[in-house]
């Protein structure tokens, strides 16, 4: 056999297949449900979303065949690179009446803050990864790292985003823990975000201060700012145990329940299988996030496990945010549910924090004894 026979055969072999299974399960209940928020037609979302799963599973399985090593190079080129596109949408929105989130070109439209959640992972683990072990202790070894989370922040706040803007903090603030910060510094931090929060409550924007509002008493305001998580609530409480059936859901077939099919699809599945539909959907996520987490401990160097625990990290956020806003535990922030909701963006980003773990556990793996 050829180098190049061997290196694919290799790659084929050490490809952890079942992530993608579980992807593509994750992948085709999304489509199964968007086929029922659109009354029982692939039109217009569950066959984009298919097709957008189809395409993600090809980048992740081409992405297996990128040299780690590669990615830890261009960590901060990408870093700068994503830091630059949020900087020209935020001027894209100067001086206009729309929000400016999105980029469209050719007629495809993305969200340039859901891949800067993989671009600030990859930087973040390439700076621990080039820390020695004596320098973890000093607490100005956290300054550059600060200011590398601040910085997307601060530019997707002013689109404004704030769920993904903390979605994107809380997820690189997991790495900074990971990769061994003292007990001390984040005692230190929790005071300070706690004694911050009064200049933070006054610096959000109006409607966000009335989605909180809503969540710490939604009844006030039923058929208005507290419609959404009614509903919601509603519709997961009437699927019992085992649902109503597929295409029967009252409240979403008779589109009483919003945004069925990005935030809220959780709970039209809720509605549809009820309890025991909504914990299969939990088992599939725990599965996908402890085989990547399993797959940290099977990598050889530090930045590979960093990245690993990191996009982990980045789905398990994804989930916790949706499924805690859909039922009332947390305000609502628009969040996605991960492969499930329609969205191009936001799964495709998943993809490629799947193919950035194929990678690692593909090319950087440890050396043998």
């Amino acid at each position: 056999m050829t180098g190049d026979s061997i290196s694919i055969l290799r790659t084929v072999i050490r490809t952890p297949w079942h992530v993608l299974l579980l992807a593509g399960i994750l992948v085709t209940v999304g489509s199964l449900a968007l086929y029922s928020a659109s009354e029982g037609s692939w039109s217009p979302w569950a066959g984009r979303h298919a097709v957008r799963g189809a395409v993600g599973a090809a980048i992740m399985l081409v992405l297996a065949f990128v040299d780690f090593r590669l990615l830890r190079i261009w960590a901060y080129p990408l870093y700068l690179a994503s830091i630059a596109v949020l900087i020209v949408l935020l001027g894209l929105g100067a001086g206009g009446s729309s929000v400016a989130r999105w980029i469209s070109i050719g007629g495809f439209s993305f969200q340039p803050s859901e891949p800067t959640k993989i671009a600030v992972i990859l930087a973040l683990a390439r700076y621990f990864d080039d820390q020695p072990p004596e320098r973890l202790s000093s607490i100005l070894t956290y300054l550059p790292p600060i200011v590398m989370i601040a910085v997307p922040f601060l530019l997707v706040v002013e689109q404004p985003d704030l769920g993904t803007a903390l979605a994107l903090v809380l997820g690189s603030l997991a790495i900074v823990f990971v990769a061994g910060i003292p007990w001390r510094y984040v005692l230190l931090s929790i005071v300070g975000v706690l004694s911050a929060l009064p200049v933070l409550w006054s610096q959000l924007h109006p409607y966000q201060k009335a989605r909180v509002m809503t969540f710490l008493n939604p009844e006030a305001d039923k058929l208005g700012a507290g419609y959404q998580i009614t509903q919601s609530k509603i519709a997961l409480g009437s699927g019992g145990l085992f649902g109503k059936g597929f295409l029967m859901g009252s409240q979403s077939q008779l589109n009483y329940l919003p945004e069925k099919q990005t935030d809220f699809v959780f709970t039209m599945i809720g509605e549809e299988f009820g309890l025991v539909g909504n914990l299969f959907i939990l088992g599939l996520y725990l599965l996908l996030i402890g085989a990547i987490i399993m797959i940290s401990y099977r990598v050889g160097s530090r930045f590979a496990r960093l990245t690993c625990v990191g996009v982990a990290i980045m789905i398990f956020i994804y989930v916790f945010v949706n499924v805690a806003m859909v039922t009332g535990l947390l305000p609502v922030v628009g969040a996605p549910l991960p492969l499930i909701s329609y969205g191009g963006t936001a799964m495709l980003t998943v993809f490629v924090g799947l193919g950035v773990v194929t990678s690692a556990v593909v090319h950087d793996r440890p050396e043998p004894e």
